[in-house]
Order: structure tokens, then C-alpha cells, then sequence
């Protein structure tokens, strides 16, 4: 999904709509990362950090401008894969593919930070590193043109555009050798990559809903994990590439119709959503958190026992565009807020040895709209 789909967007203003993002792996230690030694951190040398914010350490904003989200890492922990639209180095004017070092040198072969991975055509979406290739969601077969975005419904409900024309491609590290991986009729996008190297989960609209689907990458064969109404989407593998986790809506009553009519049309209203959990057939689904608002964005903590999400539900009944990371127990048991911003942090996403965590904010922008990839140390307070 667009990049811009998503973020503070529940009240009705152009600054708000600039910023908007969407909802939209990991290996794993044997035991995820051992918590650092309090004595080696110095908080006030830590300014990107906020109060209360105990499970971050040493945070580091990586871009500066425009909107980028979606910053996936590398296998050796080293890269961070990202979509942005940021004027300074993506001339397009909606959301392209880009590569960065997480120590913030330039990428490799080139003379800056940030290196182009997708075509520069199109909207792109969705990047993930699978093996010596990446892949990513795009629009560029369609035209080069980026489609419309679309935030209000005809009854002016916020929604999502979905657009029928994404397809999933793959392409050298370098960003050559673009090749289609996942196409046809309808939506296909939001892919990430199981920690084994054997599959891709992603989103389609191929059954007539927004569903999960498992391309296996040996054979090409492709499963379909989820059948319940309702739009499932932002899959992502466990460390031991095991089980999945997502977010879902599970529309009841008039709200079904009201689901079905808008996806009829082209676009899906995000603003109810939980996080579930299964096998990577599809088996053995469990709902594991029950809030009230949008909690998306979720990923597997190394540990494979816990998993951090984006949610607004704290908020909901003060200011619903606010949206903080927690981390929750599998159980659902054991709820811990980790960013306390007043705006928006998200995204959030494990590095593979289990010592950081990349997530999108809008600290520290100027008061802009901007959102910003960060990168911080991960610390589990020893209790």
C-alpha cells in the first residue's frame, strides 16, 4: 500500500493527509538479544529519545525529509530497504524504493546515503530483502505515471486506496534485472520473506477479498491462508519462519456491507483492526490482541515470543491520530507501551541479530509533516 496511507489521518485537514502512511524478516538469536548493561549508556548524550522510552537506547534518524516508511532490514543486519517520496531524492512524486547503510555511509558503488532500487515509475510499496535479490510492490507495468491517491469516500469516510494494478516484483540488489514475481487480476502487494528463504506471504484481492496468500519460491505454487471477510494484510514471518503474524478488520452487520461495497470500489476503511497469529498454512489461528482502533504493524520480537505493533487504541477516546509502539505477549497478556510521542511512531522492526529496532516517526521534523526513518538500540529492562 502507499506509504502515505497511514498515519495520523483520523482527523479531517491537508496537513494531516501529507503525512499519511500505511499500515503495512527477521531471523532470530537462539534467544534474542541479551539486554545491554545499564552502565554502558549514557541517557543524555540520548536526545532523540523520549521519557519513558526504557526499551530504546542510542536512537539515530537515518533520512531527513518528505515520507519514509517501511525500512526493512538486511540479513546481515547492515541495510535497511525503505520506500520514500522525498523531493531531494525521488523526483517521481509518490512513493519509490531505496537501499541505505544503517551506519549511514554511502551505499555501496554510488556517491549517496540512498540508492534507487525500483524502476522510478509508478507507485511503489512494500520492499523486502529475499536472499541476493529484493522485492517490492509496484505500479509501473500499469504507466509511469503515479495513480491517484484517494483518502475520502463519496459518504466521506477515510479510506485506502487498493489499487487493482500492483503486482510484485523482484530485482538485483543493485536495483537491475526487474522482474515480475507475483501478478495477475487485482491487488497483489505487501510481500515480506520467511527468515528460511522458502516463501513469500502476501495480500490479494484474487478470491474477491483482501486475503493472505502464500507464494512458495522453489515452485511458484501459491496457498491461500486466510478466508474470512474482512482485510487481512501486513503478514510477517516468525524467527524460526514457523508462524505468521498480521493485521485483520472482522466487519460484522452493516459494517460487512459497508466493507464490501468500498472494496467493490476500490478502497478499504482502516480504522478497526487487530493482530492475529497462525501457522504459515493458515492453521491454527489466534487473535491476540482485542483493542479498540487501528493496531497494525506488527513483527516478531527475536524471541519469537512477544511481538511489537503500532497502535492508537491508548488513544482513541483523546486524540485517535496519535499511534505509539507497544510490544505484547503471543497471549496477548503482558501489554508494554515502548514510544511515548505525541504524534506518530510506527513501523516497527527487529534487526535479524536482535540488537535493534528500525521504526518511522515524526520526531524531530521541524514541525512538518515529515516522517522519518530511526534506528535505535534495543534494551529489555532486567526486572
Amino acid at each position: 500500500m502507499d506509504s502515505r496511507a497511514f498515519r495520523p489521518v483520523f482527523a479531517a485537514s491537508a496537513s494531516i493527509f501529507a503525512i499519511i502512511l500505511v499500515i503495512f524478516v527477521a531471523g532470530c538469536q537462539s534467544e534474542g538479544a541479551a539486554p545491554r548493561k545499564a552502565d554502558d549508556y549514557n541517557p543524555d548524550a540520548d536526545s532523540l529519545r523520549l521519557p519513558g522510552e526504557v526499551h530504546l537506547r542510542n536512537v539515530r534518524q537515518l533520512t531527513f525529509g518528505g515520507n519514509n516508511a517501511e525500512a526493512y532490514w538486511s540479513p546481515d543486519s547492515k541495510q535497511l530497504i525503505f520506500q520514500s517520496d522525498n523531493p531531494d531524492i525521488n523526483p517521481q512524486g509518490c512513493d519509490q524504493i531505496f537501499v541505505m547503510n544503517v551506519d549511514g555511509s554511502n551505499v555501496d558503488g554510488t556517491d549517496s546515503r540512498y540508492h534507487l532500487l525500483s524502476t522510478g515509475k509508478g507507485r511503489t510499496t512494500c520492499s523486502y530483502f529475499m536472499g541476493d535479490r529484493v522485492i517490492y510492490s509496484s505500479t509501473h507495468a500499469a504507466g509511469s505515471a503515479c495513480p491517484p491517491p484517494v483518502f475520502r469516500s463519496e459518504t466521506g469516510k477515510y479510506v485506502w486506496p487498493i489499487y487493482d494494478t500492483y503486482d510484485i516484483y523482484s530485482a538485483a540488489r543493485d536495483g537491475s534485472d526487474t522482474k515480475l514475481l507475483i501478478g495477475g487480476d487485482g491487488y497483489d502487494a505487501e510481500p515480506t520473506v520467511s527468515p528460511d528463504g522458502k516463501y513469500v506471504v502476501f495480500t490479494s484481492t484474487r478470491s474477491g477479498d483482501l486475503e493472505l496468500w502464500r507464494y512458495e519460491i522453489e515452485t511458484g505454487e501459491v496457498l491461500q491462508l486466510t478466508n474470512t471477510l474482512g482485510y487481512d494484510g501486513g503478514a510477517f514471518f516468525s524467527p524460526d519462519s514457523k508462524k505468521i503474524v498480521w493485521r485483520a478488520s472482522r466487519p460484522e452487520g452493516a459494517a460487512a456491507d459497508e466493507y464490501k461495497e468500498l472494496l467493490d470500489n476500490g478502497m478499504v476503511q482502516p480504522t478497526a483492526l487487530n493482530i492475529f497469529v497462525a501457522d504459515i498454512d493458515g492453521s491454527n489461528v489466534v487473535q491476540v490482541t482485542d483493542l479498540p482502533g487501528a493496531n497494525w504493524a506488527p513483527f516478531f520480537h527475536p524471541d519469537g515470543k512477544r511481538i511489537v505493533f503500532t497502535t492508537n487504541h491508548h488513544m482513541i477516546e483523546t486524540d485517535p491520530r496519535v499511534f505509539d509502539i507497544f510490544i505484547v505477549n503471543l497471549d496477548g497478556t503482558g501489554l508494554d507501551q515502548v514510544t511515548h510521542f505525541n504524534s506518530f511512531d510506527g513501523f516497527p522492526m527487529f534487526s535479524p541479530d536482535g540488537k535493534r529496532i528500525a521504526f518511522s516517526s515524526n520526531r524531530n521534523n521541524g514541525n512538518t509533516s515529515d516522517t522519518n526513518v530511526f534506528v535505535a538500540d534495543w534494551y529489555d529492562p532486567v526486572n
